[in-house]
């Protein structure tokens, strides 16, 4: 196993969202504002394998504003314009922007209102390798056996990155034997022949309902795999079809789980795709959810296939008006994919894995949520922002208005928006009717503030006379003046444990507590419903910001954040371990295999360091050629008899035969 697919192996689901922290050409240069609203796309495509190559015509539907001069279309940098026209075949002319844009210029003046038709004709050859929209990262790829072309990867003319919502009507030709995925399929498949003279397949899609049908994947695929109703179909290729079965119940579970706690979805019909293992984790559009390969048979895939199906409702039926708004859908998924952690494991899972969120949620937490529109929506930032931040936000608002309001919440949001944007006070305003609650100072603080309460408790306990027991005095303090809410105490006693709820309001708020048994331990947020700030926090945010830099290649960054968890934190097994992961990164043998015994005489937190500290040691000392020192390291991992990412199959691999280091490393 190289050492890319080990980090992200062991990195979270979360992380694993998060590598979309990469530049964006036109989306990075300012906020995108849509100087026109596309309501629709007829697209033919005709996609060579072979070569690689594209040949589209896109029937774009706009309104523009009044006597617009030029019109601005987002476009993928590598495709080039043959022909542009409006609906009356009148050319029209377009140049190519620095930022990969296409400015187009009307024959006559565009009224207002008045519904435009332009054609665009276009082609071009998307190996992946080409300069794209997302510096760094594949969002387009023409080749075998998975070709995939993203929303994201502007393949056809756009505008409003998940904002404009638009309808899209698609005629995809591939070669013979290829599936096609794409939102609203209309029947199966028929023969086409193909520019090369080479016999194909044609498919054909119509999503009518305004929404984000953009992504098509094709593929050669086994014969899907469903259980249950079979509206949930799996497709993989051979060499994960063994993961099929397996996948397919996991999907119908969640899908079923979330329509009991959303509502029913625009569409009942749901296609799970595999894709390659060189571009996005997870990818999404109406009736679509796709995973990359390497997931499909790890344990990994239930979160990630949790928050990518939720996106049915949460991106797909409700989107946001604005990017500062885009927390609410972001944030949603993701607090969607926590709710069925919590369903599946229960609340001692979902607290750990909120532990991650909650870093992720304050890693970057300068800007409010509600000014976020004006960052790059694929930087670490903002989608650090809107996915954890509002998955926290989601959660806070459940513990302050209760389980059955915030479900009637949710469910009243996605009814009275369907196919439509929606704004933060669109939210607030759903919820304040469900739960009968003024909400302003809770969207203030969350959404227009920034920070987290750092909670600091001072208290005294007296005995209360003629054997009536205890009364604790006490005084939570916070240092954010405008904070305002609700939150829980837990007064362990001799006897009883005793639970309050305590309106913190301001830097300091008093409250007493009566308790028959003298007080031993008073606990503030025990069930960590708050978003809070505290020391072992800021070591998961440096460590949060390491596994990032990892990502985009920055080592010596990666380094400086990890030293920073460290030095806040010397027995953090995984600041060691991070750090150690790194150093073998550069073949720094010596040094790994110190930060590796320093993870293993560390806090043993998380669990699976252990186990995979010895397998790193095992290895180097194959690599060095001490074949004794290497075996015993793999007969210490398999006694943790920890499984973490397939672990154990990896110790008693290397047990068999010693670990050689790959030619690319």
């Amino acid at each position: 196993m190289n050492r890319t697919n080990l980090l992200r192996r062991l990195g979270t689901a979360a992380i694993a969202t998060a590598v979309l922290g990469l530049g964006l050409k036109g989306y990075a240069q300012r906020p995108e504002r849509p100087t026109l609203n596309i309501t629709g796309y007829v697209i033919d495509a005709e996609l060579d394998t072979e070569t690689h190559h594209m040949t589209a015509k896109a029937q774009v539907t706009f309104n523009a504003p009044d006597n617009a001069e030029v019109v601005t279309f987002g476009f993928h940098p590598a495709l080039k314009l043959n022909k542009i026209s409006d609906e009356n075949g009148k050319l029209l002319g377009g140049e190519r922007s620095a930022d990969g844009t296409v400015r187009v210029t009307p024959v006559t003046p565009i009224q207002n209102k008045v519904a435009q038709k332009w054609t665009f004709e276009y082609e071009g050859t998307l190996t992946g390798n080409e300069d794209g929209p997302v510096e760094g990262l594949k969002l387009a790829a023409i080749q075998e056996p998975i070709t995939y072309l993203l929303y994201a990867a502007r393949w056809f003319p756009t505008t409003g990155y998940l904002t404009d919502r638009f309808t899209a009507e698609m005629h995809i030709k591939v070669p013979q034997g290829m599936r096609v995925f794409a939102s609203g399929q209309q029947g199966a498949s028929h023969s086409a022949t193909l520019a090369n003279g080479k016999p194909g397949d044609q498919y054909d899609f119509n999503w009518t309902k305004p929404g984000f049908p953009g992504t098509v994947i094709a593929g050669r695929y086994v014969e899907p795999v469903s259980v249950g109703s079979g509206n949930i179909k799996v497709y993989l290729t051979v060499s994960h079809q063994q993961s099929g079965n397996e996948l397919a119940q996991t999907a119908n579970k969640e899908f079923e789980y979330f329509t009991d706690n959303f509502g029913a979805p625009e569409t009942s019909h749901l296609n799970v795709v595999e894709i390659p293992d060189d571009t996005l984790p997870v990818a999404w559009a109406p009736e679509l959810a796709a995973v990359m390969g390497s997931r499909v048979g790890d344990k990994s895939v239930v979160r990630l296939l949790a928050g990518t199906i939720a996106r049915q409702w949460w991106g797909c039926e409700v989107s946001p008006k604005t990017l500062s708004d885009t927390w609410i859908t972001n944030g949603m998924a993701r607090y969607g994919e926590l709710m069925y952690v919590e369903e599946e494991n229960g609340k001692p899972a979902m607290r750990a894995a909120l532990q991650d969120v909650a870093a992720g949620a304050l890693a970057y937490d300068t800007t409010p949520l509600s000014s976020s529109g004006r960052q790059n929506p694929f930087s670490p930032e903002f989608q650090s922002q809107t996915l954890e931040k509002g998955a926290m936000i989601f959660h806070m608002l459940r513990w302050e208005i209760g389980d059955k309001a915030f479900l009637a919440t949710l469910k009243g949001t996605l009814s009275q928006y369907t196919d439509q944007g929606i704004r933060t006070a669109d939210l607030q305003k759903v919820a304040e009717a469900q739960s009968q609650q003024q909400l302003t100072p809770f969207f203030a603080q969350w959404v227009d503030g920034t920070g987290a309460p750092q909670f600091k408790n001072k208290y005294a306990v007296y005995r209360l006379g003629n054997n009536k027991g205890f009364r604790t005095i006490g005084e939570i303090n916070q240092d954010l003046d405008l904070f305002r809410m609700p939150v829980e105490l837990r007064v362990e006693t001799e006897g009883k444990t005793e639970i309050k709820k305590v309106d913190v309001v301001g830097t300091d708020s008093q409250y007493i507590v009566d308790t028959f048994g003298r007080p031993r331990h008073i606990a503030i947020d025990p069930g960590d419903w708050v978003l809070k700030s505290s020391p072992d926090l800021q070591v998961r945010i440096a460590i949060l910001k390491g596994q990032q830099l990892v990502g985009q290649g920055d080592l010596a960054g990666a380094l400086t954040e990890y030293q920073k968890a460290l030095d806040a934190n010397s027995q953090s097994s995984l600041a060691s371990y991070r750090i150690a992961e790194v150093l073998y990164t550069q073949h720094n043998y010596q040094a790994a295999v110190n930060s590796y015994r320093d993870a293993l005489r560390g806090d043993g937190d998380p669990r699976w360091t252990e186990v995979w500290s010895h397998i790193r040691l095992g290895q180097i000392f194959d690599i060095t050629g001490q074949r004794d020192r290497a075996v015993n390291e793999y007969r210490l991992a398999i006694q943790t008899n920890d499984n973490t990412q397939g672990a154990l199959n990896e110790a008693r691999q290397w047990l068999q035969k010693p670990y050689t280091r790959p030619a690319d490393q």
